[in-house]
């Protein structure tokens, strides 16, 4: 199940009437988030499989699982808050129980994503939840 967050993003998807808009609603979110410094933009951090370059730097203190992100594109950039919404403060367990496709279904990304994108949203996914079993 997802949090409290990510079912605020829903319904606000839901009240969004047109895609246009949502579009826009991402690439704001985006725009909010803090800059990922410089130093923190390394290949060891760089997410492969992006069309658009993409750095996740996750954090796992006492078991609740955060990350921050960067990327070159603003739509990505905002995905990368929408995924922000989706796992940060979930305890590392949930982040591994969370249906990413089926989560993110209900916002009905993937039918507006070309396929570069929706291929880089499944590896900074996959990243995500590599970083939580790891950790």
């Amino acid at each position: 199940m997802a949090n409290p967050d990510f079912e605020d993003l829903v319904e606000t998807f839901d009240f969004l009437d047109d895609w246009e808009d949502r579009y826009r609603h991402v690439i704001d979110m985006g725009k909010a988030m803090d800059p990922l410094e410089e130093a923190l933009r390394v290949p060891a951090t760089k997410v492969d499989g992006c069309a658009s370059q993409v750095w996740l730097v996750p954090q796992i203190n006492d078991g609740v699982f955060r990350f921050r992100g960067e990327s070159d594109a603003m739509i990505v950039r905002g995905l990368i808050a929408v995924l922000q919404t989706l796992y940060n403060d979930q305890t590392v367990a949930d982040v591994l129980s969370i249906d990413a496709r089926e989560e993110l279904g209900r916002l009905d990304l993937n039918a507006h994503l070309s396929a570069q994108r929706s291929n880089g949203l499944r590896a900074m996914v996959e990243r995500i939840r590599q970083t939580a079993a790891a950790g």
